[in-house]
């Protein structure tokens, strides 16, 4: 139990880390376009860090749990994992590297966790139980998820999967924000065309809209008597609202963009920079707390497979992530512990997002931050943990293309991608030496 405590204050203290070391993704726009100070920023990129507790439910934490199997390890590979991402994060924060948190903690897992297979294993088979109870045998490096195909309408996951979002997620913010910006800079121009086509794209996103959107609640999910009440605040249904409020303030801001003055669009625009890094900070603490939520569960059914202790467990303890079922204190301290560390900022890393990759206007950061939340809420949406760093480093970077190809960077950006290529097996590594130094004491 002691060493389940230790995990567990450790995956805070790692999400404290992960808070002021990631606050520099939703703050560095709003800092340097001169909307915020520095400090009204992380005030309010961590309220709205914490505020995702009550919009996002527990895919990317399912997911991270399920990083390896849980019922061949020990709690000395949770221990190792997490120490080798705390490690790895304090370096990249001190020299002012934006790396993945996330890809951090994944990679320590699972370095660990090969680091055990092959300790007890060395290259031999292992014996492991299918889901429906059948003995079959397992490669040594099976341990690890590396591939697991997705249910009927849902993505495959695994180590594999998280990988390929290295390239997947910033790509897919950069065409966003690439894609947002044209949509912007044609209706800057007194053009009709531009107004039609921007008032048919209104209708079909929200017929879009009406169609996954949840009608009926489960009894058992309805947070209100109130049936309508209840259908505003179900939380797939939420998010899509949230969706459907930056799409829309883009679309709105777009039909009245030509009819404004160069001086007039860039304080509106400062205004909308407030709901962009709003909703930015929103999908950052939702996608990254989960993470830490997932490595405690993890660390929770190891305990139980361990001690075979499923009837005496406390009721802090009771944990089944496929249910959906988790003690409240568990996000509540999770959110609570990446929005005070938003609140301790990362001001190297702040000025490598806010100045170094591209200059940064109000334009750029409103579309920008808005591509980055649209694409935290789809990976989130199909339970991918992906880098907030990435998506919206890769948002900035289609914002800059937009101008032209040399207003980005290059340089910086190179650096940027080398430190996200070795996040992984550096942290991997890493945890692998932690582990066989713990295994000396443990």
């Amino acid at each position: 139990m002691t060493l389940l405590i230790v995990i567990i204050v450790l995956a805070l203290i790692f999400d404290y880390i992960n808070g002021f070391h990631d606050a520099a993704n939703a703050i560095a726009t709003i800092v340097a376009t001169k909307v915020l100070t520095p400090f009204q920023a992380v005030v309010w990129a961590a309220f709205f860090n914490f505020l995702a507790y009550w919009v996002f439910g527990f895919g990317v934490a399912n997911t991270v749990a399920k990083t390896a199997d849980t019922s061949q390890i020990d709690l000395s590979v949770i221990l190792s994992g997490v120490i080798a991402a705390i490690i790895w994060n304090l370096i990249t924060w001190w020299k002012g590297i934006p790396s993945s948190s996330s890809h951090t903690l994944i990679g320590g897992f699972a370095g660990a966790a090969i680091a055990f297979a092959f300790n007890k294993n060395g290259f031999s088979d292992y014996a492991s139980k299918g889901e429906n109870g059948e003995i079959i045998y397992k490669h040594w490096y099976n341990v690890v998820n590396w591939y697991s195909s997705g249910k009927e309408g849902e993505l495959p996951s695994g180590v594999l999967i998280i990988i390929a979002f290295i390239v997947l997620a910033p790509l897919l913010g950069m065409i966003i924000s690439y894609f947002i910006s044209i949509w912007l800079m044609y209706s800057s121009k007194k053009n009709i065309y531009t107004k039609i086509f921007t008032v048919c794209l209104m209708l079909a996103v929200g017929y879009y809209f009406s169609t996954v959107l949840e009608y009926t609640i489960d009894p058992e999910k309805q947070k209100f008597s109130n049936k309508f009440l209840s259908f505003l605040a179900y939380p797939d249904n939420i998010k899509w609202f949230l969706v459907a409020i930056i799409f829309y303030s883009l679309a709105i801001f777009n039909l009245i963009f030509s009819s404004l003055s160069t001086a007039r669009a860039e304080k509106v625009l400062k205004k909308m920079q407030l709901l962009s890094s709003a909703s930015f900070s929103l999908g950052h603490g939702g996608n990254d707390s989960q993470k830490v939520m997932g490595i405690i569960a993890a660390a929770v059914t190891v305990y139980i497979h361990q001690q075979g202790v499923t009837v005496n467990l406390p009721n802090w303890l009771h944990i089944d992530i496929d249910k959906k079922v988790m003690p409240t204190w568990i996000p509540l301290a999770c959110y609570s512990a990446i929005a005070a560390g938003t609140l301790s900022g990362g001001w190297k890393i702040v000025k490598t997002m806010g100045s170094k990759i591209t200059k940064v206007t109000a334009f750029e950061g409103v579309v920008a931050e808005s591509a980055g939340a649209l694409t935290l809420f789809m990976t989130e949406h199909f339970k991918i943990p992906v880098s907030t760093t990435h998506t919206i480093t890769g948002s900035i970077i289609g914002v800059g293309v937009t101008k032209r190809v040399s207003a980005v960077r290059w340089g910086v950006t190179v650096k940027l991608l080398w430190a996200w290529v070795l996040t992984i097996p550096v942290s991997a590594i890493i945890a692998s030496l932690v582990y066989y130094i713990l295994n000396i004491f443990i």
